[in-house]
């Protein structure tokens, strides 16, 4: 029983790890292209740029409220977790 529980926290733990890393990947990633094309329309257009600005700004607070909600969710799993209080000489 012991062995399952460390197995179950322990693959708690990874999910963790990579709902956590991947969010945050993906997020920078998505971020950096956003900016960058932002950048490549100001250039070309800097008349539209204000319009632009705005845009990116939302797109932006979008995309890290996103990796934060997966945050909060990771560690809802780390302190969520029933089988914390099964751990022998847990009371």
């Amino acid at each position: 029983m012991e062995a399952a529980i460390a197995t179950i926290q322990g693959m708690t733990g990874i999910g963790i790890g990579l709902i956590i890393g991947l969010g945050a990947m993906g997020a920078c990633i998505g971020v950096g292209i956003m900016a960058s094309r932002f950048l490549e329309g100001a250039a070309r257009q800097p008349e539209l740029m204000p319009q632009l600005q705005a845009k990116v700004f939302l797109l932006l607070g979008l995309i890290d409220a996103s990796f934060i909600i997966g945050v909060g969710l990771a560690l809802w799993f780390a302190t969520g977790n029933p089988l914390l209080g099964q751990l022998p000489g847990a009371h």
